[in-house]
C-alpha cells in the first residue's frame, strides 16, 4: 500500500511506514477507538497540545499506586524502597533516552515551563550566591537572546528575568517561509550575551531549527545555551551530546507519558554550581537556624515529594518509544507530515502558516482558511465545524502570539501529528475543510 491508497477512515493509511504497524499501534491506545458526538469515530489531530496514552504507560501508573505507593528516597520500609527503586529508574531511562552520559543530568520537574523557568530564576538567584555561580549572573549590560517563534514558556520566563536584572532582551527574526532569520546571527548574539534560549522544533510552524549553527556562535561569546525540546523529543532522536547545549528541557505528557512530569537535562558541572529554584524538602544538605546548604544535583532541584508516579509512568512511556525506536517513529510523522502537505495544498483558500515543505519540519501545520471572496473564516469556526464531524484539531495562537503577529493573523488552526496518525486521519480532515468552505458559501 502506498500512501495515496488510504481511504478516508480514521484507521485507514499505510501499515509499515517507519517499520512499525500504524494499526498495531492504534490498539494499544484506547483512546482511539471511541466515538464522539454519537457515532463519529474520533480524528485526533491535536498531539502537538497534548499527546494519547498507551495501556503500558496506563498501566504502570495505576500498579504503581496498586502496589508500590509511598514516598521516595528517606523511607527505609519496602513499599518506600521499592518506590525509589522506580523512580530512580526512570531517571536512568530517560538519560539514556535523550544520551546523556550521567543519570544526575536528569531533573524531574512538572513541565517543561517549570523546566525553563527553573533555569531562569536560578539566574536571578545567582547574584546571592557564591562566586562558583558567576557563569549564571546577569544584569545590567547583559543580553539575553530568544527567537520570534518561541512558545511563550521559552519567553515570558526570560522577559521576566530581563526585568528582575535590567538585562536586554534581543530575538532572532523569522523569514517569510517561517524559519529563523540568520542573516544577522552575529550582530543579535554578541560578547554581551548571556544565554540563548530557544526552541528545537516550533510548536506553530513545525519548523526544525539548526541548532548546530545557533550553538556555535553563542559558544564564540560564551553564551550559555537553553533549548527547548518539547516538540523535538516526543518525536525525533534526540542525543544531547550530538546537540551541544547546555540545558534542554522537555515535558512527558507530549511524549506518551502522564501529564504533570517533564524533564531539565543539564550538563553536571553547571548543575552542580547553580543556584536552586524551590527550596524544602529533599533538595537539601544540612540546614540550621542560620542558614542551609545544598543537596548535589539533581536533588538540589526537585525539592518537595515529587510527582512519583507520573515519573514512573514517563519510564513506561520511554520504554515504550524505544521499543518503536524513534528513528521509526520520525519517519513515520515525517511520511504523514509530507502527505498532509500535498493534500492540503489541494484545499482552496488554505494558507499555511509556516515551512510549506516537509524538508526540517515537524508534525504540527498551523494553517489559516479563506472563502472563496478572500475573506478568512475564524479558526474558532474552523475547529467547532470540524469538532462536529469527530475531527479535534487546535485553534488560536499556541502560546506562540508574536508569531501570529509576525504574518498578521489573529489565530489558526493547526493539524498536529504523532506516531498513530494515518493518513486516513489526515483524509478526513482534508474532507472536513471542504466541508468547512462550503458551510460559509455565500
Amino acid at each position: 500500500m502506498t500512501l495515496t491508497d488510504a481511504a478516508v477512515r480514521p484507521g485507514s493509511g499505510p501499515r509499515l511506514v517507519g517499520g512499525f504497524d500504524v494499526e498495531q499501534v492504534r490498539r494499544d491506545f484506547p483512546v482511539l477507538a471511541r466515538t464522539v458526538h454519537g457515532d463519529r469515530p474520533l480524528v485526533y489531530l491535536d498531539s502537538a497540545a497534548t499527546s494519547q496514552k498507551p495501556l503500558a504507560v496506563l498501566d504502570a501508573e495505576r500498579t504503581y499506586y496498586e502496589l508500590h505507593n509511598a514516598n521516595v528516597h528517606r523511607g527505609i520500609h519496602v513499599l518506600a524502597e521499592e518506590a525509589t527503586g522506580l523512580y530512580e529508574a526512570s531517571r536512568d531511562k530517560v538519560a539514556a533516552f535523550i544520551g546523556a552520559g550521567d543519570r544526575r543530568e536528569v531533573v524531574f520537574t512538572k513541565n517543561s515551563s517549570e523546566a525553563l523557568n527553573l533555569v531562569a530564576y536560578a539566574m536571578s538567584n545567582a547574584g546571592a550566591a557564591g562566586a562558583e555561580a558567576e557563569r549564571f549572573r546577569v544584569g545590567p549590560g547583559d543580553e539575553i537572546v530568544v527567537t520570534e517563534m518561541e512558545h511563550h514558556s521559552n519567553l515570558v520566563p526570560w522577559q521576566m528575568l530581563a526585568r528582575r536584572t535590567g538585562a536586554t532582551l534581543r530575538w532572532i527574526g523569522l523569514t517569510d517561509d517561517g524559519r529563523l532569520d540568520l542573516s544577522n546571527l552575529d550582530s543579535i548574539i554578541t560578547e554581551r550575551a548571556k544565554v540563548v534560549a530557544f526552541v528545537h522544533q516550533s510548536n506553530i510552524l513545525g519548523t526544525i531549527n539548526p541548532v548546530a549553527q545557533v550553538v556555535a556562535r553563542a559558544r564564540e561569546v560564551g553564551a550559555l545555551t537553553v533549548l527547548d525540546g518539547s516538540q523535538s523529543v516526543p518525536h525525533n532522536p534526540v542525543d544531547v551530546t550530538e546537540l551541544g547545549v547546555d540545558f534542554l528541557a522537555f515535558t512527558g505528557h507530549k511524549m506518551c507519558a502522564p501529564t504533570g512530569v517533564g524533564v531539565l537535562w543539564g550538563r553536571y558541572e553547571l548543575l552542580g554550581v547553580m543556584p536552586p529554584f524551590l527550596g524544602g524538602g529533599e533538595m537539601i544538605e544540612l540546614v540550621t537556624m542560620e542558614g542551609s546548604t545544598y543537596a548535589a544535583p539533581p536533588h538540589r532541584f526537585e525539592a518537595g515529594t515529587p510527582m512519583i508516579a507520573q515519573v514512573v509512568g514517563l519510564g513506561a512511556a520511554v520504554d515504550y518509544l524505544t521499543a518503536l525506536g524513534m528513528p521509526a517513529v520520525a519517519e513515520h510523522e515525517h511520511a504523514v507530515t509530507a502527505y498532509a502537505l500535498d493534500a492540503f495544498a489541494e484545499v482552496p483558500g488554505l494558507r499555511i502558516i509556516g515551512p510549506p515543505a516537509a524538508d526540517a519540519r515537524g508534525g504540527a501545520i498551523s494553517f489559516v482558511l479563506h472563502e472563496d471572496d478572500g475573506r478568512p473564516i475564524h479558526p474558532h469556526d474552523v475547529g467547532q465545524i470540524l469538532d462536529e464531524r469527530g475531527i479535534a484539531v487546535r485553534v488560536g495562537h499556541h502560546c506562540a502570539r508574536p508569531v501570529c503577529l509576525r504574518f498578521g493573523v489573529p489565530a489558526t488552526t493547526r493539524a498536529s501529528f504523532h506516531l498513530y496518525t494515518t493518513t486516513g486521519e489526515v483524509d478526513a480532515l482534508v474532507e472536513g475543510l471542504h466541508g468547512v468552505r462550503r458551510f460559509f458559501l455565500r
